[in-house]
């Protein structure tokens, strides 16, 4: 099997200026799980695929991956990343968008490297996916103004935020693996969900988590207001008395340590906590069933393994 690391590590970003580089070989050596790489990866393997074939499509979707998140960082005003500085603030907003901008190209370049023959379904599914992570943040950016937000709402902001890229991570892999069409639905369905049980699970460990583990500081989503499946669930079954209280800590926009932990007491007391955790568990048995459609090798089961591990992540 493909060393992830050792894969992106042969990226060459020595060139200039390194201005615009460095802080692009910053990011991409700061680790983290690589999710997006192995499963497209995984996704060739399970059908039988050359997983050599699939490794431009996997570098590009990390790529692309962590070009995002340099200008979210940027966006959410975020000062660690997996434990470091985040490029803005190492050195600037200005950098980290420009830099971001550039791994979005390279991305495209690796993606040129795939089978020709799979070239116009890849470029299809890249450009589309990335559109539908644009929407996903824009959607994300409009909720901060609105009180209004419902968790189906919610749900479609995390689906096209981060669920649509894992899925179309698997699905690359397939395409490039020789999936049929309900292989690829299958692995593109798996994706969706397990992105859905991934993203729920990182707003508990916001708040839930442990920093040396999470590697960002733990309430950063209470302490500017973010609306995450815990806060729309917490004010979809307060109280009346309950809600007050979430309407005034909301009211409260200097970040406090006050604020993190009465928040946190409320999503216990609301049960959202407990609803959270129970979606988490929902999204695991589907992304579980969409596996059946699969061949039944080893590889699947290293998918089933992956998507029960992500019921008790700590980071």
């Amino acid at each position: 099997m493909i060393d992830v690391n050792e894969a992106i590590s042969r990226l060459d970003w020595s060139k200039e200026p390194q201005g615009l580089y460095a802080p692009i070989a910053y990011a991409l050596s700061s680790g983290g799980k690589r999710l997006r790489m192995q499963l497209v990866l995984s996704g060739c393997r399970v059908v039988g695929g050359n997983e050599a074939e699939a490794l431009p499509f996997a570098q590009a979707i990390e790529v692309f991956h962590n070009f995002t998140l340099l200008h979210d960082d940027v966006m959410d005003k975020a000062d660690v990343r997996r434990g470091k500085p985040t490029v803005h603030v190492k050195w600037n907003d200005n950098t980290a968008i420009l830099s971001g901008d550039q791994m979005l190209i390279e991305a495209y370049r690796l993606l040129e490297q795939v089978p020709a023959a799979r070239l116009p379904q890849l470029l299809h599914l890249f450009s589309q996916t990335a559109t539908e992570v644009c929407e996903g943040q824009q959607y994300d950016v409009d909720f901060e103004q609105r009180d209004d937000v419902q968790i189906s709402e919610y749900i479609e902001m995390i689906r096209l935020k981060t669920s649509v890229l894992l899925a179309a991570a698997l699905k690359g892999g397939g395409i490039i693996g020789g999936a049929d069409d309900k292989e690829k639905e299958a692995l593109y369905n798996y994706g969706i969900h397990l992105g859905l049980a991934f993203q729920i699970q990182d707003d508990l460990l916001d708040c839930f988590g442990d920093p040396q583990t999470f590697g960002k500081a733990i309430g950063g989503d209470i302490s500017c207001n973010k609306k995450t499946y815990l806060m729309l669930s917490a004010l979809k079954n307060a109280d009346p008395a309950q809600r007050e209280q979430i309407a005034g800590w909301l009211a409260q926009t200097t970040p406090s340590q006050q604020k993190i932990d009465a928040m946190k007491g409320l999503y216990v007391a609301t049960n959202a906590r407990e609803a959270a955790e129970q979606a988490i568990r929902e999204h695991t048995r589907k992304a579980l069933e969409c596996l059946q459609a699969l061949p039944d090798n080893s590889e699947k089961q290293r998918l089933e393994a992956m998507a029960l591990s992500l019921v008790n992540r700590k980071s």
